[in-house]
C-alpha cells in the first residue's frame, strides 16, 4: 500500500516552560542511574521491573504497561511499543502516554498493546560509549528487546514491534530503527535531534570516542543510506516536532529533509508554537496519538484485539 507524505502544521496556543538544561554524561553514580528509586506512583496497569544487564553487569529498570486482557486471556499475544525516555530521564519518567493508551484500550478506541519504557541511562543518546562504560544500545537490542519477549507474551516479529521516544529518546529510537530497521515495524521520532555523528568537523566525540569506524556505524544519516532499500520497503516512520523548539527543529527537519530526498514516503508534521514539552504534544491529539503505530500493525496483518466497551 502506497504510503502518504504529507506536512501538517497544526496551530495551538499551548506553550511549555523554558527547556531544562540537560544532564552531562559520566556524572551520576552508575548504581543510582540506571534503577530508579523510590519508584513513583505510576499509572493504572504500569508496573516497575529490573533485568541483569549482562553487558554493564548491573540491574537495569524499566517499566511495563500490560492491557486489561493480558491476565484473562493467556492465550492472546500483543504487540509491543518501545517508549524510550528523554536526557536526565529514566524509566518512569515517561509513563504518561501509557495512560493515554489505557483509556483509549478501555473505550474501546485503541488495540491492546504492550508498553515497554526502558532506562536508557542520563544521555547516553541509546548508542554505547566508547570506553564501554555505558552499553545503551547493546542492552536495549541484545538485552533488553529478547528479555520482553521471553518473559511476556508479546508477539516476537518486527512487524508487531514499534520504537519511539521524545527528545533523546527520539533521537536514541532513530539511531536504532536506522541501525537496525529489520527490528522495526515503524518508528515516531517526537522532537528528537538527528545529527550527522560522523562529522567531526565541530571536534571529537566525547561520548563515542575518536574511532571514525564507531562514529560512521553511529551515523543515522550513513545507516539510513546504507539500509535504505530495507527501510523503504519495511519500516514506516512518523517525525514531528514543535515549530518553538529551535534546539531541536532544525534537525528535525534535516532529517525530514534527508528522507524526502532518498524517497523514503514518511509522516511528518509540526505544531505551531509549541516548545520542548511532550505531554503538550500529546495531550493537543490524544484521540489520533497511537494512530500511526496501528495504522503500521495492520498494514503488517498483524491480528489485534479490541475490548468491547
Amino acid at each position: 500500500m502506497k504510503w502518504v507524505l504529507f506536512i501538517l502544521v497544526l496551530s495551538t496556543s499551548l506553550f511549555a516552560a523554558k527547556p531544562k538544561s540537560k544532564a552531562k554524561a559520566n556524572q551520576t553514580n552508575d548504581d543510582e542511574m540506571w534503577v530508579t528509586t523510590p519508584v513513583p506512583e505510576l499509572p493504572a496497569n504500569v508496573t516497575h521491573h529490573t533485568f541483569r544487564s549482562a553487558s554493564m553487569s548491573r540491574e537495569v529498570g524499566y517499566c511495563l504497561y500490560l492491557p486489561p486482557s493480558y491476565e484473562k486471556s493467556p492465550q492472546l499475544r500483543f504487540p509491543v511499543i518501545y517508549h524510550l525516555h528523554g536526557a536526565g530521564g529514566n524509566e518512569t519518567r515517561s509513563v504518561y502516554s501509557a495512560s493515554i493508551l489505557h483509556e483509549g484500550i478501555l473505550a474501546g478506541q485503541l488495540p491492546e498493546m504492550v508498553m515497554v519504557f526502558p532506562n536508557g541511562g542520563r544521555s547516553t543518546m541509546y548508542q554505547d560509549s566508547g570506553d564501554g562504560r555505558f552499553m545503551a544500545e547493546t542492552m536495549m537490542i541484545k538485552e533488553l528487546m529478547p528479555h520482553i519477549d521471553s518473559t511476556y507474551r508479546t508477539i516476537a516479529d518486527r512487524k508487531a514491534r514499534c520504537i519511539e521516544g521524545f527528545s533523546m529518546g527520539g533521537r536514541g529510537s532513530t539511531h536504532l530503527a536506522m541501525r537496525y530497521p529489520e527490528l522495526f515495524g515503524s518508528l515516531f521520532n517526537q522532537s528528537g535531534n538527528v545529527y550527522h555523528v560522523s562529522d567531526v568537523s565541530k571536534g571529537p566525540n566525547a561520548y563515542l570516542g575518536s574511532d571514525p569506524e564507531r562514529l560512521k556505524a553511529n551515523d543515522p544519516y550513513l545507516n539510513l543510506t546504507k539500509n535504505l532499500d530495507y527501510i523503504k520497503a519495511n519500516l514506516r516512520i512518523q517525525v514531528a516536532c514543535g515549530t518553538a523548539d529551535p534546539d531541536h527543529l532544525t534537525t528535525v527537519r534535516e532529517y525530514h529533509a534527508a528522507l524526502t530526498s532518498a524517497g523514503v514516503q514518511h509522516s511528518y508534521f509540526e505544531v505551531e508554537g509549541l516548545d520542548h514539552n511532550q505531554k503538550k504534544m500529546i495531550d493537543g491529539r490524544k484521540a489520533t496519538w497511537f494512530d500511526f503505530h496501528i495504522e503500521s500493525l495492520k498494514l503488517n496483518h498483524i491480528e489485534l484485539h479490541y475490548l468491547k466497551p
